[in-house]
């Protein structure tokens, strides 16, 4: 193609015909309230006049000239120059004829500070090339989605009184291809094995970490350059709709890691964007975050706001996605945020509350519930900061659901030691009660716990092998008894030995093994009588849905409650045995007669435990024990947990 062919309309020529901007719209831009600026800036194919080509926009109000380049004109600035709109919003737009579907470009831009100049990837772009290619790609987002019926109905499978069992996924480290030099999975190599996986194990939801385009691999996906482009390393754009289908189809939710906390200083992205501080702070104590290295989102800024927002409504719109994780909520919401005193700048009631952050932060979850009311947004917010969970016409931060850090600290913590020291230590298992009911709390075992030396979770488990694998069994049967919503990082689910790494695959090769397979068989289990059982996820945010029996049998490390249900008749009794020393004839005080049923046990043989149990279930008795008119004479196996369900 020859440049003559690809003429962008010159500047200050750009009509209504040509341009995706009303005047409403650019109302909206510059007051905040924006939310689909996706639909109107980056690029998008369009026919003018019976000409085929692709409309440009991009906002860079301190530029002093943009222009389009890449393979199609050289990479020659003066050859496509856009014009900038009258009406000062700062955005820059033209067509060129003859630019289609899977062209390269960037946007080459003049500052009018100090002679900047850069070639920029698109803010808004909808693919990128692969990395360590830095080139935006026209792209089309068309796709015929097969999931209507999940789409219909998953109103009911993401509500907050539905069973919510996370399985959290690194794709480019799930599975890997020995035979291609132990390459990732693509989307569409990933996506039948992984949903048959996860349905199989019997988790409601897959997270996946982030999967936005970002430059370096070794960040996770947490540096994000493109806030509207699933990175291509795994495929396109309609190939991350696939996998995304075939989860809905599989009767699977999908959320996905966002975020809006920070972004890299690659000069390709957002970074001094337009040869100022654009989306950024230009002040480094407000806008420069010293533990990333990267840089923090000016907050206060409309555009920014829109630019956000619009990204969150984004992945709900075209991607069909049933939540978002909000990564570090706690570095946005405090201004003195892993800063030493004199490092960052008071609010203007001289507090370290990030007063502009906080307002963005419940205008966001407004406009995803508002428009989306059948997903869910979920804070990883790791403070006490009140109310996170709550509506934010409540003075809330109006996430659904909150990652429950203390609850996590206290578990690992307390299942790190040896059972000979635990009886000192039983506040750690429930503290926790005494705060489950002020949050609409998720129980998370993450990735965060399994990497820069801590270990995989078996590897925490003291002892030898046989009782590190009774503790790991008894550590996730806890995490399930609990109220709140459970989330699992991948590997756990089998005993992974060795610490995660995003660069190998998870050890499969492990599941020939006994040990192993009893371990995934645990949670298959787990994840079964959890999904089965409503008592364990009906009122996992009302007091009415937990009952202590005893928390204080500290001297034999046991603790007992009772978990209910919207139907109080039916409960599920737990028993958790913190010891490798078996307790027999143990009573617990149940409040009805009849006979209580065995329903899981973390000995039982088929999971590599020892056997010992109840025989399926035992009668109650009528002797009084812990305020209760009843109690059971039960045997509670080493290192392990029973349920049973209760005679209603």
């Amino acid at each position: 193609m020859t440049q003559k062919n690809h003429q962008a309309i010159p500047a200050g020529s750009v009509t209504n015909e040509i341009s995706n901007f009303t005047d409403y719209d650019i109302f909206l831009f510059k007051e905040g309230g924006h939310h689909q600026l996706y639909h109107k800036l980056g690029s998008h194919l369009k026919t003018i006049s019976g000409r085929p080509g692709t409309y440009f926009a991009v906002w860079a109000p301190n530029a002093e000239t943009v222009s389009v380049v890449g393979d199609f004109n050289g990479w020659n600035a003066g050859s496509h120059p856009l014009a900038v709109r009258w009406d000062g919003s700062g955005i820059w737009e033209g067509f060129i004829p003859g630019i289609g579907q899977g062209v390269i470009y960037k946007y080459h831009i003049v500052s009018k500070h100090n002679g900047y100049q850069a070639d920029k990837g698109d803010p808004l772009a909808f693919h990128w090339e692969t990395p360590p290619k830095t080139g935006s790609i026209v792209w089309d987002l068309e796709y015929q989605w097969d999931d209507r019926d999940w789409m219909q109905n998953r109103k009911k499978p993401n509500s907050l009184d539905a069973p919510f069992s996370v399985y959290e996924v690194h794709l480019g480290s799930w599975q890997r291809v020995p035979e291609a030099g132990h390459r990732s999975l693509s989307y569409r190599e990933a996506a039948e094995p992984l949903a048959r996986y996860v349905r199989e194990m019997g988790f409601t939801h897959v997270e996946f970490l982030p999967l936005m385009e970002h430059p370096f691999y070794g960040s996770w996906g947490y540096q994000i350059t493109g806030f509207f482009a699933p990175t291509s390393r795994y495929g396109t754009p309609q190939d991350f709709m696939y996998l995304v289908d075939v989860l809905h189809r599989h009767g699977i939710g999908v959320i996905l890691d966002w975020v809006p906390s920070h972004f890299p200083s690659d000069q390709h992205g957002l970074a001094y964007f337009d040869g100022t501080c654009l989306y950024e702070h230009a002040d480094p104590r407000k806008g420069f975050h010293p533990d990333w290295k990267s840089y923090i989102f000016n907050y206060g800024r409309n555009e920014v706001r829109n630019f956000l927002t619009s990204s969150a409504l984004f992945w709900m719109d075209y991607y069909h996605l049933d939540g978002l994780r909000v990564d570090a909520v706690a570095s946005m919401l405090y201004l003195d945020y892993s800063r030493q005193p004199g490092e960052w700048i008071p609010n203007k009631y001289g507090g370290r509350e990030n007063l502009e952050a906080i307002d963005f932060i419940k205008r966001l979850n407004e406009a995803v519930y508002g428009s989306y009311p059948a997903v869910q947004t979920i804070a990883e917010e790791s403070t006490a900061w009140p109310m996170v969970s709550r509506p934010a016409y409540v003075g809330g931060l109006g996430f659904g659901l909150k990652w429950n850090m203390g609850w996590m600290h206290d578990s690992l913590r307390y299942f790190s030691r040896d059972p000979v020291f635990r009886k000192f230590h039983q506040n750690d298992l429930t503290f926790n009660l005494w705060y489950a009911f002020f949050e609409n709390f998720l129980l998370p075992l993450s990735h965060d716990e399994v990497v820069h030396g801590k270990g995989s979770l078996l590897s925490k488990m003291p002892g030898d092998d046989w009782r590190k694998f009774a503790n790991l069994r008894l550590l996730l049967g806890y995490q399930y008894a609990q109220p709140g919503k459970k989330l699992l990082f991948m590997g756990g689910e089998f005993g992974q030995r060795k610490e995660w790494n995003h660069e190998e695959s998870l050890e499969w090769h492990l599941l020939e093994y006994a040990p192993h397979q009893g371990q995934k068989r645990w949670v298959q289990d787990l994840n079964r009588f959890y999904r089965e059982e409503p008592a364990l996820f009906e009122l996992d945010f009302e007091p009415g849905g937990f009952e202590w029996i005893d928390f204080s049998d500290a001297d034999q490390s046991t603790i007992s409650f009772l978990r209910k249900g919207k139907n109080q008749g039916r409960f599920v009794l737990v028993a958790c045995n913190f010891t490798p020393v078996p307790r027999h004839g143990y009573r617990v005080g149940v409040p009805e007669p009849g006979l209580y049923r065995e329903a899981l046990n973390s000995d039982g043989q088929e999971y590599g435990g020892s056997g010992q149990g109840n025989f399926g279930g035992v009668e109650a008795a009528p002797m009084p024990a812990h305020g209760k008119k009843y109690s059971l004479v039960l045997s509670l196996p080493p290192l392990s947990i029973v349920f049973f369900r209760g005679p209603g």
